[in-house]
């Protein structure tokens, strides 16, 4: 059985959908800046949607969580943020290489090893 990568298969399937996307609405004069724009644009409408599904509205009556729903939106947010990747230069191992190394950094400043200052939880005494 042959392993797939699946944030690769991501990049490659959200390059099609823009290209595809870009060719129907002939936007291909739009500048990498403005794709930009409108990604992160984008993100904020779905996270809106995504926030909408959680019931967070502490002035109407509770209703429980409709996770299909809910993943849909963040599926959603997932396309508009691999857009926004791919138009500010990143593939899947760049993502990756640069998430590994913010996810270290996060780590180091959580346990006092980064120059970094005011993330030290053993100096706030929550690691007692």
């Amino acid at each position: 059985m042959a392993v797939v990568d699946k944030l690769n298969s991501i990049f490659a399937m959200q390059k099609e959908l823009d290209s595809d996307i870009i060719a129907l609405r002939q936007l291909e004069s739009i500048s990498s800046q403005e794709w930009i724009q409108k990604d992160v644009l984008a993100i904020v409408a779905e996270l809106g949607e995504l926030l909408n599904e959680t019931s967070f509205k502490w002035w109407k009556n509770p209703k429980e969580i409709n996770i299909a729903a809910l993943q849909e939106e963040i599926v959603d947010v997932l396309h508009f943020f691999i857009s926004l990747c791919i138009h500010a230069g990143l593939n899947a191992d760049s993502l990756f290489e640069l998430y590994v190394a913010k996810n270290n950094e996060n780590f180091d400043r959580q346990h006092g090893r980064s120059n970094k200052p005011g993330y030290n939880a053993i100096d706030n005494g929550a690691g007692h």
